[in-house]
């Protein structure tokens, strides 16, 4: 009987390699860019890498395609096993934070790939990543396996298999300006149409400056606002982006306030802040997506910002389009 399950379990192994195709690159590049978001899948299993034996190690990581990707290119001239878990097509750390890269679902994986029957050892190397979703104890304590976190990034994988230890460098989570420009597509592509129907209607409603303004904000909070993340003060990425926000709203209040000398003064200075309580909040709200993907922040910080500066943002905002109506009834653009 056990030589017939052992038999079923390498039966129900799929194969895979360290190459990354044209076909492999395309993929990537549209998963950056958000484009077929949610398709961007690898079938969930066991792969085996290049020639494993019984003795290989095996590699645990998410279903989503630049995860799998990145590991097994890593692992070139490794002879292995890759365990793949339905993460749902999300990556490691963010499936750790949701709980699809977690405990249940590595146990249940483990039993429906009969690993028992494929490996001697009882060790599992998971991705530093992933320690947030992954009981280790569980782990062992349901299915009889060690979980062995190894280093932050594939990439150092080989140098970690020498001894099974990693260097705090290993260790370190990196977030540099590379890390953080290959976010910039995938929130630029979900913010192109509202932009474009926001900023048409500001354009029919106040003009020029007022739609340059309303698409000044929405591309500060999703292309500006990554590039200068760590340049801007404070812990709080709602307070960076309301910092990021009145800075790009200053010289549109400034061009309204002083572009039209004739003009009342108080109309130039009502509508000069709106530009300064409308551009901020808008800018804070589009850098709230940024917890996700982010060294930063955690999951209770992203809670204590929504609950404290939502508020904020909805007020200011609110405040602004109250003001604009009461200008154009009173007076309208006034020249300004």
């Amino acid at each position: 009987m056990a030589h017939t399950n052992a038999d079923r379990a390498h039966r129900s192994i799929k194969f895979t390699t360290s190459d990354i195709t044209l076909a492999n690159r395309w993929d990537h590049l549209l998963a950056r860019w958000g484009v077929k978001r949610n398709r961007h899948l690898v079938e969930p299993g066991l792969y085996a890498l290049g020639n494993p034996t019984a003795d290989s190690p095996v590699f645990v990581t998410a279903n989503y395609t630049l995860s799998f990707d990145a590991l097994r290119s890593a692992l070139a001239g490794t002879e292995g096993y890759i365990m793949v878990l339905d993460t749902k097509g999300i990556n490691v750390w963010c499936a750790a934070g949701k709980g699809t890269f977690g405990t249940n679902e590595l146990v249940n994986r483990i039993e429906a790939t009969a690993l028992h029957n494929v490996i001697t050892h009882r060790v599992l190397i998971l991705p530093q990543l992933g320690a947030s979703g992954v009981a280790a104890h569980e782990v062992l304590k349901r299915s009889g396996f060690r979980v062995e976190y190894g280093p932050v990034r594939a990439i150092d994988l080989p140098e970690y298999l020498k001894n099974h230890r990693a260097t705090p460098e290993m260790r370190r989570v990196h977030f540099n300006l590379p890390n953080r420009l290959v976010l910039i597509p995938v929130e630029l592509v979900h913010v192109l149409l509202p932009m474009a129907i926001a900023g048409a209607l500001v354009f029919f409603v106040r003009g020029i400056l007022a739609s340059a303004g309303t698409v000044a904000a929405i591309l500060a909070g999703v292309v500006l606002f990554p590039i200068l993340l760590p340049r801007l003060p404070s812990p709080d990425l709602s307070v960076k982006g309301f910092i990021l926000g009145g800075l790009v709203a200053l010289p549109f209040a400034l061009k309204i306030l002083l572009g039209n000398p004739g003009s009342v003064w108080w109309i130039r200075a009502g509508w000069a802040l709106i530009f300064l309580l409308a551009m901020p909040p808008v800018t804070a709200y589009l850098a709230l997506n940024f917890t996700g993907s982010t060294p930063f922040t955690s999951r209770s910080g992203v809670r204590r910002e929504i609950f404290a500066y939502t508020p904020i943002m909805a007020w200011m905002f609110g405040t602004s389009i109250l003001l604009a109506i009461a200008l154009i009834l009173i007076r309208g653009w006034g020249g300004a």
